[in-house]
């Protein structure tokens, strides 16, 4: 199997929204205005959003995957009411059951300035997914060269090694990402390094036949 898959961002029905919502410590009688927040995010309705708010809905209840309204609108790439709902004190860090928080959500979508609106708001730079992604991985791997330029000016190390002994850098490659390699290069970092199969982020752009990812590679490999 290609290791440079990335995690389904497939949404609920709306009926399963509607009829799995988990809210934590909710009472009986707030569960139909939970329902509602949810439902209004799955379905990008803002006038929803802000009316389940206003009738009292707790902004970080969650569906049976653990998913909050916050992470199925960037899901979804409705930035504009994820901004609403970050204003309404959702919880930034907030992961659902995969372990997908809102950071990894958005840097996924591309969305640059819900990114910085995350870090400003203490969103976890480092936090994994269970299949050991991260913001960063995610925004590499999509070519979202401006979330990448975020996230290295929020402290993420240009040459962090992740799981399987990939950087930032090969996922990049492994895509064809080009511009967010010479970003990531530019950034320190290194070409030299190898994954846990022996190959670096040149090999891999040259097994998925990304020419010229390949090239700006090639340019900075040591001889």
């Amino acid at each position: 199997m290609n290791r440079f898959k990335h995690w389904s961002m497939a949404g609920l029905s709306a009926a399963c929204l509607l009829s799995l919502v988990v809210t934590a410590h909710a009472a009986d009688e707030d569960l139909s205005v939970n329902a509602r927040l949810l439902m209004a995010a799955r379905t990008a309705d803002a006038g929803g959003v802000a009316r389940a708010l206003d009738a009292g809905a707790a902004v970080n209840s969650r569906n049976r995957l653990g998913e909050t309204a916050l992470v199925i609108v960037l899901k979804n790439k409705h930035p504009e009411l994820a901004a609403t709902l970050i204003a309404a004190g959702a919880d930034v860090n907030q992961a659902a059951i995969n372990g997908v928080t809102p950071l990894m959500a958005a840097a996924y979508a591309g969305n640059a300035d819900i990114v910085r609106a995350l870090l400003a708001r203490g969103a976890d730079i480092n936090a994994l997914d269970r299949v050991h992604h991260n913001a960063m991985t995610y925004a590499a791997g999509e070519g979202h060269t401006e979330v990448v330029r975020a996230l290295l000016a929020a402290g993420v190390d240009a040459d962090s090694v992740y799981y399987n002994d990939l950087t930032a850098l090969m996922w990049a490659a492994g895509y064809g990402r080009t511009e967010t390699v010479r970003v990531l290069l530019s950034s320190g970092a290194r070409a030299d390094r190898r994954d846990n199969r022996g190959k670096t982020a040149l090999d891999i752009a040259r097994e998925q036949r990304f020419d010229e990812t390949a090239q700006v590679l090639e340019a900075v490999a040591k001889p």
